[in-house]
């Protein structure tokens, strides 16, 4: 059943061979035992690619289905009240994983040394239950209502630029002269428009983004690089500031807010594991470095 529903959600023999760790041989020795149990054809298989029959798409689901719950009482019956195993599947953002997620997950995988963490990076949006995610790490200021957000922590931004562009390009004193510099900015967060506020007064500022990417890695980078003024996550941008590789520019301005989420698709069958990374990750984050 594991074999099959891989086969299933990839679409490739040759990609869950190489997933499993088994030659392509016994991926389609396991797809015929499975055809061969329920006397029905389970895939079309085509040169380019493989899709479900519609007994396919059935067996798929239950399969699933069986395979959570044979996890769940492996879990549950598992040596020792506080063994967790198995395996969990998140997605985050490139950013925020190299930064912090990447090293939140090999402290927890230390406190349990038998589960296995499978990470998708990536901004791209997936369907949890489709791609099999058990946890998604999103940074939003609304996170999707039909999934279960869980705070992690707050997420501030701020504006930087290398000290060589601003000795070159001036420091802006006033948001209206951002309209003036080349900004490095976010294809999916204020890529024209940044708005700004103090105290009771808000701005929105129309820049010109000489460079947008939708990775804030990429635009750390090029800010590093004297490429402008990036709007940035503070938990990316505040190491190069106090190493004096960035600075902060108007300060004593500040950009919308946001939140750090952990979403999972259902509360019911929340495993043990998930719920063990759900609270290690909320206490973790619970005062940011940041």
């Amino acid at each position: 059943m594991r074999v099959f529903c891989e086969v299933a959600l990839s679409g490739s023999f040759t990609a869950t061979a190489d997933k499993l760790e088994m030659s392509r041989a016994m991926v389609t020795r396991h797809v015929a035992e499975m055809e061969d149990w329920l006397q029905a054809r389970l895939l079309h298989r085509t040169t380019r690619r493989v899709t479900l029959t519609d007994a396919g798409e059935q067996a798929l689901r239950r399969s699933q289905q069986m395979l959570e719950l044979a996890a769940t009482v492996e879990e549950e019956t598992a040596a020792g009240a506080d063994t967790l195993r198995g395996q969990l599947r998140l997605t985050c953002s490139m950013s925020f994983a190299h930064a912090h997620l990447a090293a939140a997950i090999a402290a927890f995988l230390a406190l349990h040394p038998r589960l296995r963490i499978d990470l998708n990076v990536g901004d791209s949006a997936l369907d949890l239950v489709e791609a099999r995610i058990d946890l998604a790490i999103r940074i939003s200021r609304d996170p999707a209502p039909l999934l279960i957000a869980r705070p992690l922590a707050p997420c501030d931004s701020v504006l930087v630029a290398a000290p060589a562009y601003l000795a070159l390009r001036g420091t802006p004193q006033q948001p209206a002269e951002l309209a003036a510099h080349r900004c490095l900015s976010h294809t999916h967060f204020g890529k024209s428009t940044w708005t700004l506020s103090r105290d009771a007064q808000a701005l929105d500022v129309d820049v010109s983004s000489h460079c947008t990417a939708n990775e804030s890695t990429v635009l750390l980078h090029a800010a590093l690089a004297g490429g402008g003024i990036a709007l940035l996550p503070t938990y990316l941008a505040n190491a190069a500031v106090a190493r004096g590789e960035l600075q902060v520019v108007l300060a004593d301005w500040r950009l919308p807010p946001m939140t750090i989420y952990a979403l999972y698709a259902s509360r019911r069958h929340l495993s043990p594991a998930v719920r063990a990374l759900l609270d290690f990750l909320v206490e973790r984050f619970s005062s940011p470095p940041w």
